[in-house]
C-alpha cells in the first residue's frame, strides 16, 4: 500500500469519525483491532470493543478530529499530526490540542492505534 493510499484510507477514518459513521469507521479497521482509550486510558480490542467505546464517548463529549499530516516511520507505521477539538454536548470548548495518532496497519486496514499528546 502506498503512502498515499494509506493517507487516503486514514482520512476516509477521519471523515467517519467525524460523521459518526461507525459501521464505515469500522470497515477500515482489522476485526481485532487494538484501539486507545484516549480519555480513559488503556484500549479496547476488536468491533465490538471500538463500537461500545465510540457509542459511549459519542453521548458524554463531542470530539472532532483533523488530520494536518502524514509521515511513515522506518518500521511502516504511519504517524499522523492531528488537531483535536473536544467539546460538550452543549458546545462549549473542552480542549483544544495536537495529537499524535500512530497507526500500525496489516493488508490495508488499521491493526492498532496509538495516542501521543505534545
Amino acid at each position: 500500500m502506498s503512502m498515499i493510499n494509506k493517507q487516503d484510507m486514514l482520512k476516509k477514518a477521519y471523515t467517519a469519525f467525524n460523521n459518526r459513521d461507525l459501521e464505515t469507521a469500522l470497515s477500515l479497521m482489522q476485526v481485532d483491532v487494538v484501539w486507545p482509550k484516549g480519555s480513559d486510558g488503556g484500549y479496547v480490542h476488536g468491533h465490538e470493543g471500538v463500537r461500545e467505546y465510540w457509542t459511549q464517548q459519542w453521548a458524554m463529549i463531542d470530539s472532532q478530529v483533523k488530520p494536518i499530516g502524514f509521515k511513515t516511520h522506518a518500521d511502516g507505521r504511519v504517524e499522523v499530526n492531528v488537531h483535536q477539538v473536544v467539546r460538550d454536548l452543549a458546545g462549549n470548548l473542552l480542549s483544544e490540542q495536537m495529537v499524535q495518532h500512530i497507526y500500525t496497519l496489516q493488508d490495508g486496514l488499521v491493526r492498532k492505534m496509538e495516542i501521543r499528546k505534545e
